[in-house]
C-alpha cells in the first residue's frame, strides 16, 4: 500500500498589534514581537521532523514565520503566489467592530459572507479554491509519500482542509486555525485523515 503525503500545515505568528481583530488579508504586516517568539517555539518544536519540501504564501508575515523554520531544516522553500491570504475586498483594513457598525455583520460570519458573494470586492470564492486547489494539487502530486511542510494563513488552511475533505468552507468555521498552529494531515487519492489540528508549541507543549 502507498504511503500516504503527510503535510503540516503551519499558520504564521501573531501579526502586528494593529491589525489585531482587524481583516488583513492582503495586507503584508510584519509579525509581531510576540509573533516572532510564537514563531521560534513553532520551529524549534519541528525541528525533529526532516521535512523533504517546504511551501510557503510569499506574504511577509509567512516569509519571517518561515524562517524560524529553516533554520533547523537543510532545505530551501518553494514560495507559491496561490498560497497568498484571501483578499477581503471592502473590509480590508476594517476591525471587527467597524464591520459590525457599516455592515451590520459579526466578524465571525466571515467564511459564511465569503462563500455567499457578499463582501463587496472581495476575492470570488470560486477563485479563491481554485487557486488553493491548484496549489495543494501541485504540492501532492509532486510530492508523493513525503512529509510537507506548507507555511500560509488561516484562511488558506481552512480552504485546504475543506477541499481534501470534500466540505463546504463554510463547515470549516468550526475548526480553530491559531497563529503559529500545526495541522497534520495524511493525504491519499480518495482518502484523507486530519492527525492533528491546530498544536500550537508556544501554548500546549508542556
Amino acid at each position: 500500500m502507498d504511503s500516504p503525503t503527510r503535510l503540516f500545515l503551519l499558520r504564521h505568528g501573531e501579526v502586528e498589534r494593529r491589525y489585531h481583530r482587524v481583516f488583513g488579508g492582503r495586507i503584508d504586516m510584519e509579525l509581531s514581537p510576540f509573533g516572532h517568539e510564537q514563531a521560534h517555539a513553532l520551529a524549534d518544536y519541528l525541528q525533529r521532523i526532516p521535512f523533504d519540501v517546504i511551501y510557503a504564501s510569499p506574504m511577509k508575515r509567512v516569509q519571517q514565520t518561515l524562517a524560524e523554520l529553516i533554520e533547523n531544516q537543510n532545505k530551501r522553500p518553494i514560495i507559491l503566489n496561490d498560497l497568498r491570504e484571501v483578499d477581503f475586498g471592502v473590509w480590508t483594513g476594517l476591525s471587527w467592530e467597524q464591520v459590525k457598525e457599516q455592515f451590520n455583520t459579526s466578524a465571525f460570519e466571515w467564511l459564511d459572507q465569503l462563500e455567499r458573494g457578499l463582501i463587496s470586492e472581495a476575492e470570488l470564492i470560486g477563485h479563491f479554491r481554485d487557486r488553493v486547489d491548484g496549489a495543494i494539487r501541485k504540492i501532492v502530486k509532486e510530492c508523493s509519500g513525503q512529509t510537507v511542510a506548507v507555511v500560509c494563513h488561516g484562511g488558506v488552511i481552512r480552504m485546504i482542509l475543506a477541499i481534501l475533505m470534500e466540505l463546504p468552507l463554510t463547515k470549516m468555521a468550526g475548526f480553530d486555525i491559531e497563529y503559529a498552529s500545526l495541522t497534520i494531515v495524511d493525504y491519499l487519492p480518495g482518502k484523507t485523515e486530519v492527525q492533528l489540528l491546530n498544536y500550537t508549541p508556544w501554548r500546549d507543549k508542556a
